[in-house]
């Protein structure tokens, strides 16, 4: 089995720079084959509602609208059960193809053989 990445992205719109980096190294470990699951957690947690990336914009980057969508299709995007519930989030308000679950499930997937977890 190839070795994995788990990403957990903190910032949004308040850290801009280092939101997107986040989402830029998910979508370029797909790319080489890497199996990706990205964590919206903190102010990324908006992202995982429709049309909030679209909103977010950084001079010089991909839109994150698309590298979300990257990441949808070939990869897992998960939003913090605890960021949902501050930010009155539901499942029924995320987009399609993203899950909500908590702590313990971050930390099972980090724990598995072969997988390395990066924090932005």
């Amino acid at each position: 089995m190839a070795r994995s990445l788990v990403i957990k992205v903190t910032a949004g719109a308040d850290a801009p720079e280092r939101c997107n980096q986040a989402f830029t190294v998910a979508v370029a470990a797909l790319v080489s084959g890497v199996p990706v699951s990205l964590w919206l957690t903190g102010e990324s947690s908006w992202f995982a509602l429709p049309g909030r990336a679209k909103e977010f914009n950084l001079e010089e980057a991909a839109p994150l609208a698309d590298l979300l969508d990257a990441v949808l299709a070939g990869g897992k995007v998960t939003l913090c059960t605890q960021c949902a519930a501050r930010r009155g989030i539901t499942i029924d308000d995320v987009i399609d193809g993203v899950r909500i679950a908590g702590a313990s499930t971050f930390v099972e997937e980090i724990m598995t053989d072969d997988v390395q977890a990066l924090v932005y």
